[in-house]
């Protein structure tokens, strides 16, 4: 990154689902639903360019994090960890008190940020019901979960 632009955080526009798609097919998540499930994405963008992504999937007083993704250049600068700290700050602003995740890979990276592994039987059954559970994530995909505090 260079040091002389400032990393923004801000909702994704309807402009940038075409870039937020490639990013996420690049990095090997889920695109299937986009459409019909309509995430609720935040970008961290850096020069003008988007450098990464993530985003809510809100289930009552749940809510899925889904897609959070950094272009590989920028992977390791602390962007993947602003992104979740800003999901969470969102969800805690519309009153979720729990977060909750699939993933193959980022296992250790949720897990510093305070997430840990959950039973799939003890998500709330409205995110069972997601497309995210029911097809577009393989069983072997680790349920992950985190408690926020509301205060």
């Amino acid at each position: 990154m260079n040091a002389n632009a400032k990393l923004t955080l801000r909702t994704a526009t309807t402009d940038e689902a075409e870039v937020i798609h490639d990013l996420l097919a690049r990095s090997g998540l889920p695109t299937g639903d986009l459409s019909t499930a309509r995430p609720e994405f935040v970008v961290a963008a850096h020069g003008g360019q988007i450098i990464g992504i993530g985003a809510l999937e809100h289930f009552g007083s749940a809510a899925l994090v889904r897609s959070v993704a950094v272009e590989a250049q920028s992977r390791g600068s602390g962007v993947g960890r602003l992104i979740v700290e800003e999901l969470e700050r969102r969800a805690r602003t519309a009153r979720i008190d729990e977060l909750i995740l699939l993933t193959l890979t980022a296992r250790d990276f949720f897990e510093r940020l305070g997430y840990s592994a959950k039973e799939r039987s003890d998500v709330p059954p409205a995110v069972r019901e997601s497309a995210e559970f029911r097809a577009l994530c393989p069983a072997t995909a680790v349920c992950m979960a985190k408690t926020l505090s509301l205060d």
